[in-house]
């Protein structure tokens, strides 16, 4: 990019900020010439030509918002001189024509992975261990404490703190600083890796507070979602771990199971506490039977498997003014070149496709589709201002200080990272991914409740963007993460796996960045390379239980 500032699409009468730019600095822009009147942040946004109240704003080609005050060229926009305003949408337009990009470079590759007997295939091999209800948390964790040691699945890098180091300081009467001052903190140690079973990468335990009270559609839900992660391409099997009596019963879930995966051929154990002569048999009869879950799991070996196999979840979190011109739009491309190439990605995060609905809909293969998505959206958005919120509401503390202020702002730069492609198909939340090409799924723009909806789906992997960093995993999705400027990669570095700031630099272009996403998407399919969130035990779990989560 190698600029101080950009113009993004050339209908934009907003201006992003590359570098901190002082007030008094010349900006030269389809031959005009203007003089910033005050200092702006980078990332902010300042406007090309002078704008009355009630004057439109736009930005990404796209109206993100609406002049409350008259704002003079050069001079910074913000909170407090514009308000969200997103374009209204209607029936497709028209038909939508994609020119898909070259993947001559592509199309021999493959990734080792995990094939399954219903024809998906895996980029990891994991056991679940489920409780249908919040009662059984207790009994999981129980079960974590037998089996992860024993099994040597204890084995991720950590970070070594010594309490005692503060214990002692403060038993000898030590001062409040000279306590504070004391260096606790040691470097990052590699636990041995002694696994038993080789194959298996390890037992996830998911763990949620729902399956009773609430209402009946939140039972049926979580047993949708929970199916979907038993049917997920990287599980081998699960143990499900049920009270008796919670309103998420194990009928409702097999049958979940049996409409999405009738082809499935999983081990899956039903446990009932209830039905059981007490808690330590229950205990010991989940172990036993998990134990030899594991057996058969460890029977599956990674074997080379087309990219078509790919299911890549989109997402985005702590967006910043860099998010919608770096690492999502260089997503966007990697993700066509997976489509070109057969696969399946998959954009979420409805709040977040606010003002950019009808470039959606025109891009909807299918009309049912296209009317599919105008219902899902609509009903979303008047669910949320029935409650007093909307749309509106979306943009984080995080997201307004480094440069998004309206929602259609944020939105218009999330959907980048979508792509150009078609759209194949809309879902709603726990539908399954089937269809190759881009998919549509509705979940909230909340970071794990998202992605916890992407795997549920069926993505056997996941990139996720983000420009103030955040240490979001999956238990049983890999997610790729990418920042969208060099200084949160230098100083995350423990939480980040790909720097797209390059292009903010003017090293990579989106096409060149988009290529190396794709490769490294590859690279941990296969198990090549384990993502910082798996280092790091990140293993978020939150299922939507559909009521307003923005």
């Amino acid at each position: 990019m190698q600029s101080s500032y950009v113009q993004i699409d050339p209908l934009d009468n907003i201006i992003v900020a590359i570098t901190d730019l002082p007030a008094g600095t010349l900006v030269e822009i389809n031959n005009q010439t203007i003089t910033l009147k005050e200092n702006i942040k980078q990332k902010h946004k300042f406007a090309l030509n002078d704008l009355s109240i009630g004057a439109n704003i736009f930005m990404y080609g796209v109206l993100v918002g609406v002049a409350t005050q008259n704002i003079d060229s050069g001079s910074a926009i913000t909170v407090s001189n514009i308000k969200h305003a997103a374009a209204g949408y209607n029936k497709q337009e028209n038909s939508y024509q994609w020119n898909p990009p070259s993947v001559e470079k592509f199309k021999e590759l493959t990734f080792d992975g995990y094939h399954r007997k219903d024809g998906k295939v895996g980029t990891a091999n994991y056991w679940l261990v489920i409780p249908l209800v919040f009662c059984e948390n207790r009994n999981v964790e129980l079960l974590e404490a037998s089996l992860n040691e024993a099994l040597g699945y204890s084995d991720k890098k950590d970070i070594s703190i010594d309490t005692t180091a503060l214990i002692k300081k403060y038993q000898a009467g030590e001062t409040e600083t000279s306590i504070y001052e004391t260096p606790i903190l040691t470097t990052q140690k590699e636990l041995k890796k002694n696994r038993v079973f080789k194959n298996v990468d390890g037992i996830k335990y998911l763990k949620h507070d729902g399956g009773c009270g609430g209402i009946r559609q939140d039972a049926e839900v979580l047993c949708n979602l929970l199916a979907g992660y038993i049917a997920n391409a990287n599980v081998a099997g699960a143990t499900i771990l049920s009270l008796g009596c919670q309103n998420a019963q194990m009928e409702i879930l097999e049958k979940a199971l049996e409409k999405i995966s009738p082809k499935t051929k999983k081990t899956v154990h039903y446990l009932e506490q209830q039905q059981s002569r007490n808690e330590h048999s229950f205990i010991e009869e989940a172990v036993k039977l998990t134990f030899l879950g594991l057996i058969e799991a460890n029977k599956v070996k990674r074997e080379p498997a087309p990219l078509s196999k790919i299911k890549l979840g989109l997402e985005c979190g702590g967006s910043d003014g860099f998010s919608g011109i770096s690492a999502n739009p260089a997503l966007g491309y990697a993700s066509d070149l997976l489509v070109a190439l057969g696969g399946s990605p998959v954009l979420a995060e409805f709040p977040e496709l606010n003002g950019v609905e009808q470039e959606l809909i025109n891009r909807c293969i299918r009309e049912e589709d296209a009317q599919k998505f105008t219902k899902l959206m609509s009903s979303y958005s008047s669910a949320a201002v029935a409650v007093g919120s909307g749309f509106e509401n979306n943009p984080s503390p995080g997201n307004i200080k480094d440069g998004l202020i309206t929602d259609a702002m944020k939105s218009a730069g999330a959907a980048k990272k979508g792509g150009t492609s078609p759209i194949v198909e809309v879902l709603d939340y726990t539908e399954q991914v089937e269809k190759p090409g881009l998919n549509l799924l509705c979940t909230p723009g909340n970071d794990v409740e998202s992605t916890t909806g992407l795997a549920g789906s069926g993505c056997n992997i996941i990139v996720f963007t983000t420009g103030l960093g955040t240490p979001t995993g999956n238990p049983i999705t890999p997610i790729l993460k990418l920042a969208s400027n060099t200084t949160l990669a230098e100083k995350m570095d423990d939480i980040i796996d790909v720097n797209t700031g390059t292009i903010i630099s003017g090293e990579d272009t989106i096409e060149s960045m988009g290529e190396k996403i794709l490769l490294k998407i590859i690279e941990v399919a296969s198990g090549r390379i384990e993502v910082k969130a798996e280092i790091n035990g990140n293993n978020d779990f939150i299922p939507w239980k559909r009521g307003i989560s923005l």
